[in-house]
């Protein structure tokens, strides 16, 4: 799971949206509601001005000019103290013609400083913009004596003042942007010759060699550098884990050499819905973990230290792997095929070790104690497999408080109605799910799916199905204990032998309408993302990815916004959108500043977009904006770099006669070659869209426009950047290897590649480039993948496989289906759900629902449309191939 998705959880129970907009009566982790603090709602000052600026309320004197850049002050606060450190800091600031800003929200204040928060900006609550250092020194000075030592978390970005809660570092004061290694988009600060670099915003302090640490901060610095660990008894040997709480190391004593785990915990930080800090919550663990003393099913305490003010639990070290980690090894759905003698073997290896868990969870109910945070990351297997040990107790309760659960993982997360015990049986319930399926992440848009999930599962694991039952019954439980599950009646045998059940009612009601019943899906699909809409809008019109809310234009974008939502509307027959039309030209007249250059992400894309739609006098001034900016600067990639400017302004060009947006694509693809065969293999990405595929596929249009065969052998080179950070698995499947995971999606894995390659293969014969399709094309032909979307999920590989002209290799399907597209479109069953009574999918970490082009329903409508649809459509750039054989050698024949 991504850690940065749960705060977008909270304002809407359908979509992904910004937490700010969250209802102002809704409930907070301390009670009351979301309410604005009391200096927020004053009126702005005679002569200052005051506006929002995404989580924060700035203000400042109209005539008063900001530096650029400098010393900055943070001053931080717990919610409970957070109104009156607020009222002092606002009356310094009015009274000095300070520039100030505020996060102005208790419940804001609370997602920053929470478990999963950006570690970089955990901790910030009130930043003052002094004019120069003198005056930031004296202020910051000022502030400790009138808010010193009021409990806050401790900045990891910054140098703590004395003892908190104000902090220093230099940076920005204004928005600026430039592109970093990774040719990504990041705040920017001024080099000392006029450049543009990055302002480093991560969990550590950082200055730039041009601005030395002033006088005044240096007695604080070296405090901070004072603290280290060499008086420890125990040997800190490397970081397992981070969180905004502390991190989890593996450590050794150094007496005897014995492996043990430290935990630490920052206090005020790392809150939990309760509020607890990291260090009340460990507080917690060590006495859950004493009390159950004696268990194997749990780690033994074996001490605790404190370290400057950061506390640490040494727990026993737990050998074996976290349960997760066996569903890639053992699950059969991986693979493209697997025989009945694996799927039982699985399905008993399944329900085995789902009953040591359960009887491990007993043990701990047995001593009067409730887990709370049961899922599979916290469940480590013994390498033999004959044993389990629960960990992490810091959610851990007396059940007799009945208190209800604080931290959970989303696909494990309990209703708010369960408390007790009953916490521990709807995670358990979820994990009888999730062995055979692993999507209950989706139960948190709609437990009804729990039914669905279990039927599909227990298609594949007949055997099973009074197993997967067992769980629909608790999952649907309501408060009284009635199960809303349907009825079933046992063929045979009593419950937990595994007799198969009968259905009563017929299917469950999930899909409302079948992926592959075209032209029906694409119709539902098409209602559910009309219904979502949000007009009134200016951040966005369609419901999407976190990413709307990433940059200035992420909600108009190709990728996440209005953009690539009317793209697929269009391409796959749906039909015009003109109140969305019309929308996103008025706000693609002020894209707002900052905004990415890019095609998925920004003013590219945009460009495109609306020159696609007839809209060409707005196409060219923003093709005329973005030529205006350091696009030269972007990385090499399809999504935000060069590869994906070039291929809009090339088509932008050709359709408008504009010369200098010709040239500017042709540089534009020399400059991706160049940056994506000079870049090193530890820094060099891989796939469609941020590797050297997005480069090759440049090449290769503007080669159909120039003739140049250069530009093909550019896009050989480009593409072979790509196949050399490849992996075969056991399988057979080509993956891309990123080191710790392989991916074959279409985005960021080797099926991307292929649909370049593919395309290459079009215009010059290339051997080795035609023996690895076969293999692509068996990694978009898996059971399973974890989510539905167009670039990193199942919708991804219908596109692929609907497209191909790559043989269809051994154990083909027959020759009316010979990629299996068909199987790849009844498997977007699994994630699809109901939004109005339509057909909508879930975004990226599936636990809210998309409607966008990368993560959501617009990309699985696209996808339908290319495989189903009848009428020829694709990604952009990448239409239907013109041939179903590899074309006579432009240039000769390469090997």
């Amino acid at each position: 799971m991504s850690k940065g998705y749960g705060v977008f959880c909270d304002a809407d129970r359908h979509f992904y949206d910004t937490p700010r907009r969250r209802a102002a009566d809704a409930p907070d982790a301390g009670g009351g509601g979301d309410r604005l603090f009391a200096a927020a709602r004053r009126p702005a000052p005679e002569g200052w001005r005051s506006h929002r600026e995404g989580d924060w309320l700035a203000l400042r004197p109209l005539d008063h000019r900001l530096p650029e850049q400098g010393w900055k002050i943070h001053v931080s606060a717990r919610p409970d103290n957070a109104e009156s450190v607020l009222e002092r800091v606002w009356d310094f600031c009015v009274e000095r013609s300070l520039a100030f800003k505020f996060v102005p929200t208790r419940y804001l204040l609370h997602n920053r400083n929470a478990k999963y928060a950006d570690r970089g900006a955990s901790g910030k609550f009130i930043t003052v913009y002094p004019g120069g250092d003198e005056e930031c020194g004296a202020a910051a000075a000022a502030l400790d004596g009138l808010v010193g030592g009021e409990p806050g978390p401790y900045i990891l970005s910054d140098v703590r003042w004395n003892r908190g809660p104000v902090h220093l570092r230099y940076g920005s004061f204004t928005k600026r942007y430039c592109y970093d290694e990774n040719g990504d988009a990041v705040p920017a600060l001024e080099g000392p010759a006029g450049a543009l670099v990055p302002d480093r915003r991560g969990p550590g302090f950082h200055a730039p060699g041009w601005a030395p640490v002033p006088d005044f901060l240096r007695p604080h610095l070296e405090a901070r550098s004072a603290v280290d660990v060499t008086g420890l008894p125990y040997a800190i040997e490397r970081a397992l884990h981070f969180s905004n709480g502390g991190g989890v190391y593996a450590g050794r004593v150094k007496a005897t050499g014995e492996p043990v785990v430290l935990k630490e915990a920052r206090p005020h930080a790392g809150l939990a819905a309760d509020g607890a800090d990291a260090v009340e919550r460990l507080e917690r663990e060590r006495e859950a973990l004493e009390r159950l003393a004696g268990l194997d099913c749990v780690p033994r305490v074996l001490g605790r230290f404190q370290l400057d003010d950061h506390r640490f639990l040494v727990l026993e070290h737990v050998g074996g792997r976290p349960l997760n980690s066996f569903f890639a090894q053992r699950h059969p759905l991986i693979g493209p095929e697997a025989s009945p003698e694996r799927l039982a073997e699985y399905r008993r290896w399944a329900v085995r070790l789902y009953t040591r868990i359960e009887e491990a969870v007993a043990a701990v109910h047995g001593r009067g104690l409730v887990f709370n945070d049961l899922h599979l990351f916290n469940i480590m297997v013994s390498e033999d497999e004959s044993a389990v040990v629960l960990l992490d107790f810091e959610a851990a309760r007396p059940a007799e408080d009945r208190a209800r659960q604080t931290v959970a993982n989303p696909g494990f997360v309990a209703p708010g109605d369960r408390r007790g015990f009953d916490v521990d049986r709807y995670a358990l319930a979820c994990l009888r799910l999730a062995l055979f399926l692993p999507l209950t992440s989706l139960l948190a848009i709609d437990r009804g799916k729990a039914e669905h999930l279990a039927a599909e599962a227990a298609r594949t694991f007949p055997e099973a199905r009074w197993f997967l039952r067992r769980a629909v019954e608790e999952i649907l439980r309501d408060a009284d204990g009635e199960s809303a599950a349907r009825p079933v009646t046992p063929e045979s045998g009593t419950p937990g032998t595994g007799a198969a059940p009968a259905e009563a009612d017929g299917p469950p009601a999930f899909p409302p309408v079948a992926p592959g019943d075209w032209p029906r899906s694409r119709d539902s699909m098409a209602a559910a993302v009309l219904a979502s809409a949000t007009p009134g809008r200016d951040d966005r019109f369609f419901p999407g990815d976190i990413a709307q809310f990433g940059s200035a234009c992420g909600g108009l974008s190709v990728g996440f916004g209005a953009a690539g939502v009317l793209y697929a509307l269009a391409e796959s027959g749906a039909g015009p959108a003109p109140e969305a039309e019309e929308w996103l030209l008025r706000r693609a007249k002020d894209p707002g500043s900052g905004a990415p250059l890019g095609f998925y992400d920004g003013l590219a894309g945009l460009a495109w977009t609306l020159d696609r739609l007839g809209h060409q006098g707005p196409a060219l001034e923003l093709t005329g904006l973005l030529l205006s900016q350091p696009w030269e600067a972007a990385g090499p990639g399809l999504h935000g770099g060069t590869a994906g400017i070039g291929l809009a302004l090339d088509a932008i060009a050709a359709g408008t006669g504009e010369t200098e947006a010709s040239a500017a694509a042709l540089r534009c693809a020399e400059l991706s070659a160049q940056r994506v065969l000079a870049a090193p293999d530890e820094r060099r990405r891989a796939g469609l869209l941020h590797g050297g595929s997005g480069t090759a596929l440049l090449c290769i249009r503007l080669y159909e426009r120039t003739g140049d065969t250069v530009l093909l052998d550019l896009a050989r080179r480009t593409l072979q950047a790509d196949l050399d950070m490849c992996v075969t698995g056991a399988s057979g499947a080509l993956h891309i290897d990123e080191g710790w995971r392989t991916l074959p999606y279409l985005g960021e894995g080797s099926v991307g590649v292929g649909m370049v390659i593919d395309d290459y293969l079009e215009h010059r014969r290339d051997a080795a480039l035609e023996r690895a399709r076969p293999q692509i094309v068996r990694a978009a032909q898996g059971r399973f993948y974890a989510q539905p979307g167009l670039f990193r999920g199942q919708a991804g590989m219908v596109l692929y496989l609907s497209r191909t002209t790559a043989p269809a290799g051994a154990g083909a399907r027959p020759s009316s289906d010979p990629h299996g597209v068909g199987r790849q479109i009844d498997g977007l069953s699994l994630h699809a759900m109901r939004y109005r009574g339509h057909l909508a999918f879930p975004g990226e970490q599936m636990m809210r629902l998309s409607m966008d082009l990368s993560t959501g329903t617009a990309g699985c409508l696209l996808a339908l449309a290319a495989a189903r649809g009848g009428t020829p459509t694709g990604l952009p750039f990448l239409p239907p191939l013109r041939r179903k054989e590899p074309a006579a050698e432009a240039a000769g024949t390469t090997e």
